[in-house]
């Protein structure tokens, strides 16, 4: 279903928590993540958002590739809640992280 992995959002979620400090490595981290894994991180962030049900995600999907006006970094950094918002899109599609979760912790 999604197309990025669920390491990677866990790792934008923790980024965006981290505030100004991690502004810039965040920025990049999604500035580097290819076409396709943006834009199923703004997907789950719409459904996270309840802009999109999780039945949806295929048209949300759809949607943030037809949509895209400004670079994806500055538009989820732009958007308030980012974390919390993935983190209840991961749910509402049954997207269990808590391993992820785990592993970045203790990475970092």
């Amino acid at each position: 279903m999604i197309e990025i992995s669920p390491a990677k959002v866990v790792h934008v979620i923790y980024q965006s928590r981290e505030g100004d400090m991690a502004d810039r490595e965040l920025h990049a981290f999604i500035r580097g993540l290819n076409e396709d894994e943006q834009a199923h991180l703004v997907a789950i962030a719409w459904v996270g958002r309840g802009v999109y049900e999780a039945d949806d995600y295929a048209e949300a999907l759809a949607t943030a590739y037809r949509e895209r006006a400004v670079p994806t970094d500055k538009y989820l950094m732009g958007m308030p809640h980012l974390a919390e918002n993935l983190e209840a899109g991961l749910e509402a599609m049954g997207i269990d992280v808590s391993a992820e979760e785990e592993s970045f912790l203790r990475d970092h």
